[in-house]
């Protein structure tokens, strides 16, 4: 992380030409230009702030404003929120403001206000980033995301996660936006028979027909673990421990035994519905055995996440994972620096370094 990832994705993966971060690496640490996400922005401005926090001696200030300032400039729109798509010139491709593009607006300008708050320009970009939520509010409550599952479970919990970092900092209509999204978690998204979360529903919140109700993936159940046994410890609220501890043990269902990888998905009897095993699983499988299980699992988790990140250039990473045990070869994907930082994260709570 601290020699090779955070090196490479600042001097590589950062557009000094037309600014912000590349989409992707090739495995030989090349950039691949593309339209550039929200979510991208966000999340690598969230990696080099937090690489400030950690302490790294590179220049974490200077890359974690050059994703951020090129994110406000770009992506920001006269409602507070941020559009989710600009060309390479930087022209508007896509203005929709998805809810998982606000969620990354809020974890990114929350982190980097805790490592530089410059002139605290950021709490009020993130206040109107609130505000703005209040337009994509549903009326049976939580929110809707603009895309062709406007009731799912996945934006809320970045959303969790982006309004938990403010809270932390600051507390006040932050910790009412956190218990509302836990609420919704309690009682909507998390199976009350199985303690397994559920990806999408209809209008009413009421599981979703058809084979998108029956949709499990092992990666989310870990990840709503690791955010809900945060929520329980900050807060003490036992219902949250328990569905978290539920939770980890569902998402484990996911992990195959041959190769031990959390798989894509699974069918709602828990039986294989997509084998393919992306990176990101990899690294909230290893964050949640280091909060709920043995070391042996932790070690397991480590071992398999250990194969992604074995590449021609250190510090970039394989994505997918077939089947038969061969990669997929694509570009390194900058998203899931967030997810491999986000496992570093506990790894370092551990051993202390």
């Amino acid at each position: 992380m601290r020699t090779r990832a955070f090196p490479l994705w600042w001097e590589a993966g950062a557009d000094r030409k037309r600014g912000g971060f590349f989409e992707g690496l090739s495995i030989e640490g090349q950039p691949r230009p593309a339209p550039r996400r929200a979510r991208v922005q966000g999340r690598q401005a969230f990696v080099y702030a937090t690489a400030g926090v950690l302490g790294w001696d590179g220049p974490w200030r200077e890359a974690a404003w050059h994703g951020m300032d090129f994110f406000l400039d770009r992506f920001a729109r006269p409602d507070g929120l941020f559009r989710t798509l600009v060309g390479l010139d930087g022209a508007v491709l896509d203005d929709t403001a998805m809810l998982y593009d606000q969620a990354f607006a809020l974890l990114g300008t929350a982190t980097l206000h805790q490592a530089d708050p410059r002139g605290g320009e950021l709490a009020e970009v993130a206040r109107g980033v609130r505000q703005g939520l209040e337009a994509m509010r549903h009326p049976a409550g939580g929110y809707r995301e603009n895309i062709a599952h406007p009731f799912q479970a996945n934006a809320h919990m970045h959303l969790l996660e982006g309004a938990m970092a403010w809270a932390e900092l600051v507390g006040g209509d932050w910790e009412v936006m956190v218990d509302e999204i836990v609420e919704m978690a309690l009682t909507v998204f998390i199976d009350p028979k199985g303690g397994f979360l559920r990806e999408f529903f209809d209008a009413e919140w009421r599981l979703a027909d058809g084979d998108d109700g029956r949709l499990v993936e092992p990666g989310h159940q870990f990840e709503w673990a690791w955010l809900m046994d945060r929520h329980a410890r900050r807060r003490g609220d036992p219902r949250a421990g328990k569905a978290a501890r539920g939770l980890y043990a569902a998402g484990r269902r996911g992990v195959d035994p041959v190769r031990g990888v959390a798989v894509n998905e699974l069918w709602d009897d828990f039986s294989p519905r997509d084998t393919t095993a992306r990176l990101w699983p990899q690294t909230e499988h290893l964050k949640a055995t280091l909060l709920f299980d043995e070391e042996t699992a932790s070690l397991a988790a480590a071992q398999a996440l250990r194969r992604y990140l074995e590449t021609p250039t250190p510090g970039a990473w394989r994505d997918k994972l077939r089947a038969d045990g061969t990669f997929v070869e694509e570009p390194a994907p900058a998203t899931s620096f967030y997810h491999i930082l986000g496992a570093c994260l506990e790894l370092f709570k551990v051993t202390g370094r």
